[in-house]
């Protein structure tokens, strides 16, 4: 294209003057930029500090955990040493109670030992067989004595008796086979002694001791008609009597007699019975005489009690009763057959 002349002529731009109007403007729109690391190390340093106070208080709770944990494994700790220190003192107790036991038992084996080692020291004696086979004849002999006094008999003085003396005569032979025998033989003569009075002896007296305190005083007398009693009653009242035959106290003096005797029979039979150890019979006559009783005395407080006294007698026993009688001669017997 060709300028017009009328145009005025371009002026030429220097090459330094003209970029120097943006320089400013270029100069300021990136002066931002340099904050952006002072920016960025502020929020590492916070950034990191926040870390840092998480860490530690981590690390406080961790401790507080921690330390709770030690504590309360302590206190188990401690819990179950104050259990081992009480089965310890159960134990030491059950140890000094077994060591006492063991004492005891030890004494007892030891004092066995001396028994069976004079026994056999005795051993060698050529004449022992024969006064041990006849000592135990002896004890054997006793033994049935005793027990027949007692069964057949119901000599109990006899049969302590026969037992002492069989107690002493076994007490001679120094064989430890018949230890466990001395044993048994003490345990009977424990029962025996136990027993105190005979049964029959204590029944016997007791039915005497009641035939003496009995109150037997004659009633009024009924034949004496009242002064109000009817013309006709005054008449025949000693010819008829009327009275129910049940129960009813004998009031004439013959009536009277008949029932003494008929009570003091009784209690005869009932002695007799108890002498030979008749438990029937001294029951049924003891239940006779309380019939007799009812026809002497009238119904009161007094016959009450006798007759409270009567059953009281017929419940007594008479025979012997011990269980562990003849363990000893059956034992005895036992031995003899197994040497």
């Amino acid at each position: 294209m060709s300028a017009s002349p009328d145009s005025p002529a371009p002026t030429p731009q220097s090459p330094r003057t003209a970029p120097a109007a943006s320089a400013p403007v270029r100069r300021r729109s990136y002066a931002w930029l340099l904050w952006l690391p002072v920016l960025a190390v502020l929020a590492y340093i916070g950034w990191h500090s926040w870390r840092q106070m998480q860490v530690r208080e981590a690390r406080e709770r961790a401790a507080v955990a921690d330390a709770d944990l030690r504590l309360d494994a302590l206190d188990e700790r401690i819990n179950a040493l104050r259990n081992d220190q009480r089965s310890q003192n159960r134990r030491l107790q059950q140890a000094d109670s077994t060591n006492r036991v063991l004492r005891d038992e030890l004494h007892g084996i030891s004092t066995r030992a001396s028994l069976i080692e004079d026994s056999v020291s005795k051993l060698a004696d050529p004449d022992r067989h024969g006064a041990q086979a006849m000592r135990l004849d002896e004890t054997e002999l006793l033994l049935t004595l005793g027990q027949q006094r007692l069964q057949i008999a119901g000599d109990l003085a006899g049969a302590r008796s026969a037992y002492a003396l069989a107690g002493g005569v076994l007490d001679g032979i120094d064989d430890p086979a018949y230890l466990s025998l001395r044993q048994t033989l003490m345990q009977e003569r424990a029962a025996l002694d136990a027993l105190g009075i005979d049964p029959r002896v204590r029944a016997m007296a007791q039915l005497d001791a009641y035939s003496r305190t009995l109150n037997l005083a004659p009633v009024a007398d009924a034949q004496a008609p009242a002064l109000r009693a009817p013309w006709w009653e005054r008449a025949f009242g000693n010819i008829l009597d009327i009275q129910p035959s049940d129960g009813a106290v004998a009031l004439r003096p013959a009536d009277r007699a008949v029932a003494l005797a008929g009570l003091q029979l009784e209690i005869s039979l009932a002695r007799a019975a108890a002498e030979r150890r008749d438990d029937a019979g001294y029951r049924a006559a003891l239940t006779r005489a309380d019939g007799w009783l009812q026809r002497l005395m009238p119904d009161s407080a007094a016959r009450e009690r006798q007759r409270a006294t009567l059953k009281s007698l017929t419940a007594l026993p008479l025979s012997l009763s011990v269980p562990t009688l003849g363990s000893t001669l059956q034992q005895l017997r036992q031995l003899r057959t197994a040497h």
